[in-house]
């Protein structure tokens, strides 16, 4: 297998880095100007009003342009009592995270950043990283409401992490493997979603946590927190954020996409569309669902989600292992 940071005759490890990394930057963080501006329009739609539809034209194309324009020219404040080395330092550490986790995601059998043995592994510890970051802006900031969102962030990740841990470990005995290739390999004429649909649900739902969507935005919840763990923030610290949050909607959609939908594999009889092109249906779909839950569910109290992660996904998440295990012995 070919991998795409492969260096080519007469190029530098570092030149190879940029000219095949800028390209997929690029592209992500155009996802995420666009995803807003789609999420935007989807919620529109849904609630029975417009959404954007004057910057840049009759779509307003250029309004989140336009909003990321904004915060960078806007005034950077910091508190005067904060701790002004973590309040610096905490938007980075929410942020690079987001960008590491793509290194593994494969997204066909020949467009990767890495392809190593534990790709699943990586992904899960290092997406966890993100709530030190939060949990950071909100001590470092001197504020109340921005301290009760770190905390909330903290608190609901104890809830959801290992509910989303033990859904994969049915996808884990059913490939055999922790190599997201692999995986997607094993997919190739029955996708997990079918041996796994139980899994699929709670990984679904703790993943929703873990991005920090409705209903489980807890650490903003603008109601009671104003705007929670970034309330000091603003600027371009604050894009950086709201840039974590989308790239991990990216991350997240496509991870669901390779362990649950079969990654680049084709329909079986529909072969001749592009690996590529698979892959980004299946992705743009799961966006749109996230983008659909967010339109329809409001907000839960923090207890009811600790409740649920550890008096309903928990015990499900065990009988589904079990049950997985058994399906594996007896039919594979």
């Amino acid at each position: 297998m070919m991998e795409l940071l492969k260096s080519p005759p007469g190029l530098s490890n570092l030149s190879t880095f940029l000219i095949l990394t800028l390209p997929v930057l690029s592209i992500v963080l155009g996802f995420v100007t666009y995803a807003i501006l789609a999420e935007r329009k989807v919620l529109g739609y849904m609630q029975l009003r417009y959404g954007p539809n004057r910057t840049g034209g009759r779509f307003g194309l250029l309004q989140t342009v336009a909003d990321v324009l904004k915060l960078l020219i806007k005034e950077d404040t910091r508190p005067k009592e904060a701790d002004r080395p973590l309040f610096i330092l905490a938007p980075v550490i929410a942020f690079v995270p987001s960008f590491m986790v793509l290194a593994v995601i494969p997204y066909t059998e020949s467009v990767m950043f890495a392809n190593i043995g534990v790709g699943l592994l990586y992904f899960i510890a290092i997406s966890g990283l993100t709530t030190v970051g939060m949990l950071t802006a909100g001590w470092a900031s001197n504020n109340k409401y921005a301290l009760m969102g770190g905390m909330r962030s903290a608190a609901q990740m104890i809830s959801y992490e290992i509910p989303l841990l033990m859904a994969l470990v049915g996808v884990v005995l059913f490939a055999g493997s922790l190599n997201l290739v692999e995986i997607v390999e094993q997919q190739q004429y029955i996708p997990y979603i079918l041996l796994q649909p139980i899994g699929f649900i709670i990984f679904f739902i703790a993943a929703t946590a873990e991005l920090n969507r409705t209903p489980f935005d807890l650490p903003e919840a603008e109601s009671e927190l104003i705007a929670g763990y970034h309330v000091e923030y603003s600027g371009f610290r604050f894009a950086f954020f709201m840039l974590a949050e989308y790239v991990y909607l990216f991350a997240m959609s496509a991870l669901i996409t390779v362990l649950y939908l079969g990654g680049w594999n084709p329909i079986i009889g529909l072969g001749f569309i592009p690996d590529l092109v698979w892959f980004g249906i299946k992705f743009s779909i799961l966006v749109f669902v996230f983008m659909w839950v967010r339109a329809t569910l409001p907000r839960i109290r923090p207890d009811q989600l600790m409740e649920f992660g550890w008096k309903v996904l928990l015990p499900v998440a065990m009988l589904n292992i079990f049950l997985s295990a058994i399906l594996k012995e007896i039919f594979f």
